[in-house]
Protein backbone atom coordinates (compact mmCIF):
# COMPACT_ATOMS: atom_id res chain seq x y z
CA UNK A 1 0.00 0.00 0.00
CA UNK A 2 1.58 3.65 -0.85
CA UNK A 3 2.01 5.96 1.86
CA UNK A 4 -0.11 9.68 0.93
CA UNK A 5 2.36 11.61 0.19
CA UNK A 6 3.49 14.30 2.46
CA UNK A 7 1.65 17.52 2.62
CA UNK A 8 3.40 20.73 1.80
CA UNK A 9 2.62 24.54 2.85
CA UNK A 10 5.19 27.02 0.95
CA UNK A 11 5.87 30.37 3.09
CA UNK A 12 7.32 33.00 0.84
CA UNK A 13 6.42 36.35 0.06
CA UNK A 14 8.23 36.26 -3.72
CA UNK A 15 5.23 34.89 -5.46
CA UNK A 16 7.66 34.07 -8.14
CA UNK A 17 10.07 32.02 -5.97
CA UNK A 18 7.13 30.48 -4.28
CA UNK A 19 6.16 29.26 -7.73
CA UNK A 20 9.74 27.90 -8.34
CA UNK A 21 9.42 26.00 -4.97
CA UNK A 22 5.86 24.66 -5.36
CA UNK A 23 7.14 23.17 -9.16
CA UNK A 24 10.42 21.98 -7.65
CA UNK A 25 8.86 20.24 -4.55
CA UNK A 26 6.16 18.45 -6.82
CA UNK A 27 9.08 16.86 -9.15
CA UNK A 28 9.70 14.85 -5.91
CA UNK A 29 7.72 11.79 -5.26
CA UNK A 30 5.63 11.56 -1.85
CA UNK A 31 5.19 15.40 -1.60
CA UNK A 32 2.33 17.38 -2.91
CA UNK A 33 2.03 21.14 -1.87
CA UNK A 34 -1.18 22.06 -0.35
CA UNK A 35 -0.77 25.91 -0.35
CA UNK A 36 1.26 29.18 -0.61
CA UNK A 37 1.21 32.02 1.90
CA UNK A 38 2.91 35.22 1.48
CA UNK A 39 2.03 36.99 4.59
CA UNK A 40 1.34 36.27 7.88
CA UNK A 41 -1.68 36.40 8.11
CA UNK A 42 -2.02 33.49 5.34
CA UNK A 43 0.41 31.75 7.04
CA UNK A 44 -1.62 31.20 10.41
CA UNK A 45 -5.05 31.06 8.43
CA UNK A 46 -3.61 28.10 6.34
CA UNK A 47 -1.43 26.40 9.05
CA UNK A 48 -4.99 26.18 11.01
CA UNK A 49 -6.66 24.70 8.18
CA UNK A 50 -4.46 22.79 6.08
CA UNK A 51 -2.43 21.04 8.90
CA UNK A 52 0.27 20.45 6.84
CA UNK A 53 3.18 17.80 7.62
CA UNK A 54 5.58 20.20 6.18
CA UNK A 55 6.10 23.84 6.05
CA UNK A 56 8.51 25.79 3.86
CA UNK A 57 9.92 28.61 5.36
CA UNK A 58 11.43 31.87 4.40
CA UNK A 59 12.51 34.05 7.28
CA UNK A 60 11.94 37.64 5.51
CA UNK A 61 8.65 38.43 5.05
CA UNK A 62 6.44 41.78 5.29
CA UNK A 63 5.27 42.13 8.61
CA UNK A 64 7.12 39.37 10.20
CA UNK A 65 9.96 37.36 10.89
CA UNK A 66 10.20 33.75 9.61
CA UNK A 67 11.71 32.58 12.88
CA UNK A 68 8.94 34.00 15.38
CA UNK A 69 6.67 32.36 12.50
CA UNK A 70 9.08 28.79 13.31
CA UNK A 71 8.61 29.53 16.98
CA UNK A 72 4.97 29.71 16.69
CA UNK A 73 4.55 26.67 14.48
CA UNK A 74 6.90 24.38 17.04
CA UNK A 75 4.45 25.97 20.01
CA UNK A 76 1.04 25.39 18.62
CA UNK A 77 1.28 22.81 15.15
CA UNK A 78 3.77 20.23 17.01
CA UNK A 79 2.99 17.75 14.12
CA UNK A 80 4.39 19.92 11.25
CA UNK A 81 8.19 20.22 10.70
CA UNK A 82 9.79 23.31 9.15
CA UNK A 83 12.81 23.52 6.71
CA UNK A 84 14.06 26.73 6.32
CA UNK A 85 14.46 28.20 2.77
CA UNK A 86 16.05 31.65 3.03
CA UNK A 87 18.89 34.15 1.89
CA UNK A 88 19.38 35.10 5.56
CA UNK A 89 23.02 34.25 6.05
CA UNK A 90 23.97 35.41 9.09
CA UNK A 91 25.58 33.01 11.79
CA UNK A 92 22.65 34.02 14.58
CA UNK A 93 19.83 33.25 12.28
CA UNK A 94 21.08 29.65 11.45
CA UNK A 95 21.46 29.12 15.04
CA UNK A 96 18.65 30.01 15.85
CA UNK A 97 16.62 28.16 13.71
CA UNK A 98 18.31 25.15 14.62
CA UNK A 99 17.75 25.71 17.92
CA UNK A 100 14.10 26.39 17.08
CA UNK A 101 13.37 22.76 15.65
CA UNK A 102 14.02 23.47 11.81
CA UNK A 103 14.84 20.18 10.24
CA UNK A 104 16.89 21.49 7.53
CA UNK A 105 18.28 25.00 6.53
CA UNK A 106 18.48 25.98 2.97
CA UNK A 107 19.89 28.90 1.56
CA UNK A 108 19.17 30.71 -1.33
CA UNK A 109 19.35 30.59 -4.53
CA UNK A 110 17.47 27.33 -4.06
CA UNK A 111 19.40 24.02 -5.40
CA UNK A 112 16.55 21.21 -6.86
CA UNK A 113 19.06 18.77 -5.96
CA UNK A 114 20.07 19.80 -2.58
CA UNK A 115 16.12 20.56 -1.63
CA UNK A 116 15.53 16.79 -3.51
CA UNK A 117 18.71 15.37 -0.85
CA UNK A 118 16.79 17.14 2.30
CA UNK A 119 13.05 16.25 1.21
CA UNK A 120 14.31 12.34 0.72
CA UNK A 121 15.36 12.24 4.21
CA UNK A 122 12.52 14.03 5.72
CA UNK A 123 10.18 11.12 4.17
CA UNK A 124 12.89 8.27 5.46
CA UNK A 125 12.60 10.33 8.99
CA UNK A 126 8.68 10.41 9.37
CA UNK A 127 8.67 6.32 7.87
CA UNK A 128 11.15 5.64 11.03
CA UNK A 129 8.80 8.33 13.23
CA UNK A 130 5.75 6.39 12.35
CA UNK A 131 7.01 2.66 12.23
CA UNK A 132 8.59 3.51 15.80
CA UNK A 133 5.70 5.51 17.11
CA UNK A 134 4.00 1.72 17.26
CA UNK A 135 6.88 0.28 18.80
CA UNK A 136 6.73 -0.36 22.82
CA UNK A 137 10.74 -0.31 23.40
CA UNK A 138 13.07 1.71 21.56
CA UNK A 139 16.96 0.64 21.11
CA UNK A 140 19.69 2.84 20.97
CA UNK A 141 19.94 2.30 17.26
CA UNK A 142 16.01 3.03 16.63
CA UNK A 143 16.67 6.55 18.44
CA UNK A 144 19.84 7.06 16.22
CA UNK A 145 18.25 6.61 12.77
CA UNK A 146 15.52 9.50 14.12
CA UNK A 147 18.66 11.64 14.51
CA UNK A 148 18.66 14.53 11.87
CA UNK A 149 21.95 16.78 11.26
CA UNK A 150 25.56 15.91 10.32
CA UNK A 151 25.89 12.65 8.78
CA UNK A 152 28.21 10.57 11.13
CA UNK A 153 30.17 7.18 11.75
CA UNK A 154 27.94 4.76 13.10
CA UNK A 155 29.48 0.94 14.40
CA UNK A 156 31.77 1.04 11.39
CA UNK A 157 29.19 2.52 9.30
CA UNK A 158 28.63 5.69 7.05
CA UNK A 159 25.12 6.85 7.42
CA UNK A 160 24.97 9.63 4.90
CA UNK A 161 22.85 10.18 1.60
CA UNK A 162 25.08 10.11 -1.06
CA UNK A 163 24.54 12.68 -4.12
CA UNK A 164 25.02 12.26 -7.76
CA UNK A 165 28.38 10.63 -9.02
CA UNK A 166 29.02 8.64 -5.17
CA UNK A 167 28.20 5.07 -4.98
CA UNK A 168 26.84 4.20 -1.56
CA UNK A 169 29.13 0.69 -2.15
CA UNK A 170 32.64 2.76 -3.09
CA UNK A 171 32.02 4.92 -0.45
CA UNK A 172 31.72 2.15 2.19
CA UNK A 173 34.76 1.02 0.80
CA UNK A 174 36.60 3.92 1.06
CA UNK A 175 35.23 4.57 4.93
CA UNK A 176 36.37 1.00 6.06
CA UNK A 177 39.49 1.80 4.37
CA UNK A 178 40.40 5.02 6.71
CA UNK A 179 38.92 3.06 9.20
CA UNK A 180 41.29 0.34 9.28
CA UNK A 181 44.51 2.65 9.77
CA UNK A 182 44.46 5.34 12.18
CA UNK A 183 47.55 7.00 11.24
CA UNK A 184 45.90 8.17 7.92
CA UNK A 185 46.32 7.15 3.80
CA UNK A 186 46.91 8.68 0.98
CA UNK A 187 44.41 8.76 -1.86
CA UNK A 188 47.11 6.22 -3.58
CA UNK A 189 47.20 4.17 -0.66
CA UNK A 190 43.19 3.98 -0.20
CA UNK A 191 43.35 2.99 -4.04
CA UNK A 192 45.28 0.39 -3.65
CA UNK A 193 43.24 -0.93 -0.92
CA UNK A 194 40.21 -1.05 -2.65
CA UNK A 195 40.94 -1.68 -6.40
CA UNK A 196 40.28 1.47 -7.64
CA UNK A 197 41.71 4.76 -9.82
CA UNK A 198 43.83 6.91 -7.60
CA UNK A 199 41.09 9.71 -8.92
CA UNK A 200 38.92 7.90 -7.99
CA UNK A 201 39.98 7.13 -4.18
CA UNK A 202 40.74 11.19 -4.23
CA UNK A 203 36.91 12.27 -5.14
CA UNK A 204 35.49 10.38 -2.51
CA UNK A 205 37.93 11.21 0.12
CA UNK A 206 37.03 14.42 -0.97
CA UNK A 207 33.73 13.93 -0.62
CA UNK A 208 33.97 12.49 2.87
CA UNK A 209 36.37 15.57 4.01
CA UNK A 210 33.80 18.06 2.16
CA UNK A 211 30.36 15.78 4.59
CA UNK A 212 32.81 16.59 7.76
CA UNK A 213 33.36 12.95 8.45
CA UNK A 214 37.28 12.98 7.64
CA UNK A 215 40.15 15.47 7.37
CA UNK A 216 43.07 15.40 5.30
CA UNK A 217 46.10 16.94 6.29
CA UNK A 218 49.58 17.87 4.46
CA UNK A 219 52.92 15.23 4.58
CA UNK A 220 55.85 15.85 2.83
CA UNK A 221 57.09 12.60 3.04
CA UNK A 222 60.62 11.92 2.62
CA UNK A 223 61.19 13.70 -1.04
CA UNK A 224 59.62 17.24 0.37
CA UNK A 225 56.86 16.60 -1.87
CA UNK A 226 53.33 17.40 -0.06
CA UNK A 227 50.30 14.47 0.05
CA UNK A 228 47.23 14.61 1.53
CA UNK A 229 46.94 11.97 3.87
CA UNK A 230 43.23 11.44 4.95
CA UNK A 231 41.71 10.37 8.29
CA UNK A 232 38.66 9.46 10.02
CA UNK A 233 37.43 12.57 12.18
CA UNK A 234 36.90 11.38 15.56
CA UNK A 235 33.30 12.03 16.82
CA UNK A 236 32.49 13.30 20.15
Amino acid sequence: MTNPAIEVLIIEDDVKIAEINRRFVEQIEGFRVVGIATDEPQAAAQLEVLNPQLVLLDIYFPGSNGLSMLHHIRAQHRETDVIMITAARESEAVREAIRGGAFDYIMKPLVFNRLKETLVRYSAFRTDLDRLSRTASLSQSDVDRLTVGTPRFESGEMHVLTPKGIDRLTLDKVVQALASDSIGMTAEQVAKLIGASRSTSRRYLEHLVGQGDAYADLSYGVVGRPERVYRTKKRS
